[in-house]
């Protein structure tokens, strides 16, 4: 499978894409952590559990470390984020903010056409939607054509969730994917 980086044009020191046309899934995070964005590499903060939560959910046969982010290709998984600005912390963010970026988001994914996008958190795809309430887990809307998934996020200041709930979440994503032609 031919990698593809895509260095967003919208922030400096945006965190480049990791994707692939045909993917099985694309994760994605609502933006980038500064310290992700000065890395260049994904889930790159001291507390976040992505990778880990990602391995012990079943998805990779290693714990990938950020610095190799770009292997998750491989596995046939892509990341991306819906806004490219980073931020210390999400909440950053306003909603105006993530609804201009939700068009170009949408093209994004039915552009790449993974089968299953996987939401890492409620924020994004509630502002993207429109909508007061959407629950844990499948969504019955297509999201640019995929199927979409909301599951918590993994960022240490997530304290809501604690590793266990948060590899139950994404296990629950890789048995759909599993069985998913």
């Amino acid at each position: 499978m031919s990698e593809t980086l895509v260095a967003s044009r919208d922030a400096p020191h945006s965190l480049p894409d990791l994707l692939a046309p045909g993917l099985s899934v694309v994760f994605c995070g609502i933006n980038p952590g500064v310290r992700a964005a000065s890395s260049g590499h994904h889930f790159d903060g001291r507390g976040n559990r992505f990778w880990r939560v990602l391995h012990l959910a079943g998805f990779t046969s290693e714990q990938i470390r950020p610095e190799n982010d770009r292997t998750i290709l491989r596995y046939g998984y892509g990341l991306t984020t819906v806004v490219a600005r980073p931020t210390a912390q999400a909440a950053e963010l306003s909603r105006e903010e993530i609804e201009l970026a939700g068009e170009t988001f949408r093209r994004k994914i039915e552009r790449y056409a993974p089968r299953h996008v996987v939401f890492l958190g409620k924020m994004a795809i509630l502002a993207m939607s429109g909508s007061r309430n959407i629950q844990w887990g499948p969504q019955a809307d297509l999201f640019g054509g995929a199927h979409a998934w909301v599951v918590p996020n993994p960022s240490g200041l997530n304290r809501a969730f604690d590793l266990a709930s948060l590899v139950t979440a994404y296990g629950e994503v890789r048995a759909a994917v599993a069985a998913t032609p």
